[in-house]
This record gives structure tokens, sequence and C-alpha cells, in this order.
């Protein structure tokens, strides 16, 4: 068994939360403002038991808050974890954006040569 990291592990949880698309259609919904189960359920074409699970994931990766006012169940959005996902995406894609930019410039000094070998031959 690995030992990873805390913030390695709720990164996990977080990418695993946001593969479904309910769940980041749930997310977009909630990005409007606060909403009740069955608000979230509404758009979509699945079973409120269906809902409430992702609701779990959602929560369990920190993702949202679920504050319970009677038999309903207030749902929000939670932007300190998705804030760290941001965080890293934007490590990485500082990364092979420096590498596209190399590569680009590698591939026009081809091109710049292998047109200046041509024009010598003529």
């Amino acid at each position: 068994m690995v030992n990873r990291p805390a913030a390695t592990t709720n990164l996990d949880a977080i990418f695993a939360a946001l593969a479904h698309p309910i769940r980041r259609a749930i997310l977009e919904q909630l990005s409007a403002g606060d909403a009740n189960v069955s608000e979230l359920a509404e758009p979509h074409k699945v079973s409120l038991p269906a809902i409430s699970r992702h609701l779990r994931v959602l929560e369990g990766a920190g993702l949202i808050e679920v504050e319970a006012e009677g038999r309903v169940h207030r749902c929000q959005i939670a932007a300190a974890p998705l804030s760290a996902a941001f965080g890293w995406l934007t490590r990485y894609r500082v990364l092979w954006e420096d590498r596209f930019a190399r590569l680009a410039e590698h591939l026009e000094g081809e091109r710049k040569k292998s047109k200046s070998r041509n024009t010598r031959r003529k």
C-alpha cells in the first residue's frame, strides 16, 4: 500500500468527484447560488437517491457543504477545494506551455534550416 500525503489524497477525491458529468453539472448549478436537493435533481434524468449519492461524493471531496433545515437539505459550493485543484493544474499548465513553446522554437528553427538548404540547391 502506498502512503500518500493528505493533500494528494484530497486532490484524488476532488478529481474523482469532478470526473462525473452530473456532479460537474451540480457544481455549475451551485455556482449560481444555494439550492436544495430537489432543485439540484430537477434538470437530471436520475432518481433523488442517485442525486443524493452524487451529493455525498461532492461533500466527501469537500466541494459542497450540505445543511439540513428540517427535512430540506440546502447545498452550497465550497470554493477552497476547487482553488486547490486549480492551483495544481496551473503548475502543470505552465510546465506544458513552456515545453510547447520550446518545441515550437525548435520546429521553427528546423523549418528555416530546411528552407535555407532548399534555396541553396536551386
